[in-house]
Order: structure tokens, then C-alpha cells, then sequence
């Protein structure tokens, strides 16, 4: 196993023991990925992510007790929290928007063909968002509005916090585009880009992109020309 290949551990919760079974076996078969635990509700994972301390957990939204969301919320407020993808029957639910919000690195529909799957678990761990741009648009266009202008407002007081290069970054990384589409349309190489992505991550204390994006759609700005 090479440097790049170093074992991702992994917590697999949700409610049916069936689903599971399923998604044990499935990431048995990557040499990288170790499944250190099963969980079948939000409480129990808490506690199992406190004992093994794993890399990556696969969350399930909807199981009796305490929910996938909420065990989200707590779990990324920890100072190590695992990088949390969560899982759901839903491309649209607006509960997933919530786990983002949380912190969440992304989201993966439950029949996420297995390939799909594992890659998408590597690249949790490594902090990187598991969206698709098209995925995240979708998203995005579906936040709810009953609190739209107060939070409009408030995102733009945190975008003010941005200087302007890191601010057309940060509404690039709203209308859904990479790191390489951003350097190509402002000439910049793709190592500057990404020193400006961690500078408005660490001054908007946020944990991802996905946030960012999440930012600017409540600031409702328009993306750079």
C-alpha cells in the first residue's frame, strides 16, 4: 500500500442491519478501507465514533432515536471530528441541506454504484466534498426561502470578511465550478487557487466548499463574469 493508499477507517450507521451487512461487505472489497464499526442510530455512533476514532463515517438520515443529522451536528463540533458523508434515498431532501450546513463532506445516494462509493470515501477523507457540481446546484436550488433575507444579509457580512480575489474565488466556488475551471477563467495557476480556497475556508471558519457554496447562495450574489 503506497503513502497515497493509506487505510481509510470507516463507520458505517444506519437502522436496518441488512443495509449494513451490505455496505460492509461492499467496502471489504477496497484494500484501503477498513470497516472499524457498525452503528444503528445517531446516539450509538457518537459513542463508537469515541472508541475508534474513525476517518470517515457513512451516515444514514433517518433511524429511530437520534437521527443522522443531529448526530452529525454533534459529531462536527468535536475538535477531530471524522469527515461525516451522508447517506439517503433522496437526491432532492432538504434534510441533506442541513447535514452540509452541519459540516457534512457531502452526500451519496444509497444505490451509489460500489466504485463510486469507495472513491467517494477516499476523497472524504482527504477533506474533499463529495458533490458533483451539477449534485451541489441541484441542492442549492432547492434551500429552503422562509428565512432567506436574514440570512442573505448575514452571508454577506461574512463574505465582506473576504478580500476581493478571495471573494470571486469564493462566488466561482458558488455557481459550482473546480479549482482548475477558476484558474483557467482568471489566469491563475491551479496552486493559487487552491492558498485561496484555504484562506476563505479559514477566515469564514468553515469546514468545506460545499459551505462556501451554501454561503453564497444565501448572500444571493452573482457570480463573476
Amino acid at each position: 500500500m503506497t503513502v497515497d493508499e493509506a487505510e481509510v477507517t470507516v463507520l458505517v450507521v444506519d437502522d436496518d442491519p441488512v443495509v449494513r451487512f451490505g455496505l460492509t461487505m461492499m467496502l471489504r472489497g477496497a484494500p484501503d478501507l477498513r470497516v472499524v464499526a457498525e452503528a444503528g442510530d445517531g446516539a450509538e455512533a457518537i459513542a463508537l465514533v469515541g472508541e475508534h476514532r474513525p476517518d470517515v463515517v457513512l451516515m444514514d438520515i433517518r433511524m429511530p432515536g437520534m437521527d443522522g443529522l443531529t448526530a452529525t451536528e454533534t459529531l462536527r463540533r468535536r475538535v477531530s471530528a471524522p469527515q461525516v458523508v451522508v447517506l439517503t434515498t433522496f437526491d432532492a431532501d432538504v434534510h441533506v441541506l442541513r447535514a452540509l450546513r452541519a459540516g457534512a463532506a457531502g452526500f451519496l445516494l444509497k444505490d451509489t454504484p460500489p466504485d463510486e462509493l469507495v472513491v467517494a470515501i477516499r476523497h472524504a477523507a482527504q477533506g474533499r466534498p463529495v458533490l458533483s457540481p451539477e449534485v451541489m446546484r441541484r441542492l442549492i436550488d432547492r434551500v429552503a426561502e422562509s428565512d432567506h433575507d436574514s440570512r442573505g444579509t448575514a452571508a454577506r457580512r461574512r463574505l465582506d470578511l473576504l478580500a476581493d480575489r478571495e471573494r470571486t474565488v469564493a462566488l466561482d466556488i458558488g455557481a459550482g465550478r473546480s479549482n482548475a475551471e477558476i484558474a483557467a477563467r482568471h489566469h491563475l495557476s491551479l496552486g493559487t487557487v487552491k492558498t485561496h480556497v484555504s484562506a476563505i475556508l479559514t477566515k469564514l471558519d468553515l469546514n468545506n466548499r460545499v459551505q462556501v457554496a451554501l454561503l453564497v447562495h444565501d448572500a444571493d450574489l452573482d457570480p463573476p463574469a
